[in-house]
């Protein structure tokens, strides 16, 4: 009996922190320092409120979360740049900071659909589900295009996110999804960017956070 209690005590004790570390809830990054000081840029300076979709992009996670009423509503696993964070034009590197989605395209394209400079090329990729590169950049599925709102960070000249062509995409590549794998771009799984282009409109704010 005293060695099954003895043996029960750490298994309950370890089961026991395995299901605070899951349950810790997503909206606890709206609790970070970080985000409190955008949440209060974007209130001040872009008229944001709380009750319209917000995008999170966490680089240091590789996830992307909705926001709405100060809550996350929604987590995706993305890719941005395998070469981290930056603004730098033809560094291949996610710019941090403040965008909006400023245009969209593919709507009822199918699933894998092709883009060439936002156009489709008339047929659909194969999706790699395995973690492998295929060596190539196709942006796929949908396109939510962002333009940086923030003069010398994400806007101006070097460093602007619209003329870098920055989006968020399909990816072929959907087993690379959750690690730095894309070349500048915010990379999600084909179905997921549906489920994101249809729920937000052009105008939404993103925020690119590269340390939370």
């Amino acid at each position: 009996m005293k060695n099954t209690i003895l043996y029960i005590f750490p298994t309950l004790l370890l089961l026991s922190v395995l299901l605070a570390w899951t349950a810790v809830p997503t909206n606890d990054i709206m609790q970070q320092p970080l985000t409190q000081q955008y949440l209060t840029r974007l209130k001040k300076d872009f008229n944001y409120q709380p009750e319209q979709l917000l995008v999170l992009v966490s680089a240091a996670k590789q996830e992307l979360y909705l926001v709405q009423n100060g809550k996350v509503t929604a987590t995706y696993k993305v890719s941005t740049s395998k070469k981290g964070i930056g603004s730098k034009a033809g560094s291949d590197k996610t710019p941090p900071g403040i965008h909006r989605i400023k245009e969209k395209f593919g709507e009822g394209a199918k699933v894998g659909s092709i883009f060439k400079g936002r156009a489709y090329i008339g047929r659909e990729a194969e999706i790699i589900t395995e973690p492998i590169s295929v060596n190539s950049d196709d942006v796929t599925t949908r396109i939510l295009w962002l333009e940086g709102l923030e003069p010398g960070v994400n806007k101006g000249e070097g460093m602007d996110s619209y003329k870098r062509y920055i989006y968020i995409h399909g990816t072929p590549e959907e087993g690379l999804i959750g690690q730095p794998a894309s070349h500048g771009c915010i990379r999600m799984l084909n179905k997921e960017v549906i489920e994101v282009f249809n729920k937000l409109p052009i105008g939404t704010l993103v925020v690119v956070l590269n340390d939370l």
